[in-house]
C-alpha cells in the first residue's frame, strides 16, 4: 500500500510538472490571440483547475483514510461505535469543508478571466 502510494505521488508530482512546464507555451498562444496585456487570465485558469484538483484529490484521501482508520476500530472494539462516530463525522465534515472552500476560491479566481 505504501509503495503504491509513494508512486500515485511521483504521478501526481510527474503531472504537476507537465503542465507547469507547457502553461507558458499556452500563455504565450493565449497571449499573441488576445492581447499582449492579457497573458496572466490563462495562468489564472490553470490555477483554479490545479488548485480545485489537488482540493478534491487531498480531501478524497483525507476522508477514505479516516473512514477506514474508523470502520477498523469499530470492528476491534464494537462498543466503541457510538463514541467514533460523531468524531468521524466532524472530522469527514471538515474536510469536504476545504474541498468546497477549494471550489469557491476556484469560482473566484474564473470570474478574473
Amino acid at each position: 500500500m505504501k509503495h503504491q502510494m509513494r508512486h500515485v505521488g511521483w504521478l501526481v508530482l510527474s503531472v504537476t510538472w507537465v503542465v507547469l512546464a507547457a502553461s507558458p507555451a499556452l500563455a504565450a498562444e493565449a497571449a499573441a490571440e488576445a492581447g499582449a496585456g492579457l497573458w496572466y487570465r490563462g495562468l489564472i485558469a490553470l490555477a483554479a483547475g490545479l488548485g480545485l484538483g489537488l482540493a478534491a484529490f487531498g480531501a478524497a484521501l483525507g476522508q477514505g483514510r479516516a473512514t477506514a482508520a474508523a470502520m477498523e476500530s469499530i470492528g476491534r472494539n464494537a462498543n466503541s461505535a457510538d463514541r467514533i462516530f460523531t468524531p468521524l463525522i466532524v472530522g469527514l465534515a471538515l474536510m469536504e469543508a476545504l474541498a468546497l472552500y477549494a471550489l469557491v476560491i476556484a469560482f473566484f479566481l474564473q470570474g478574473k478571466v
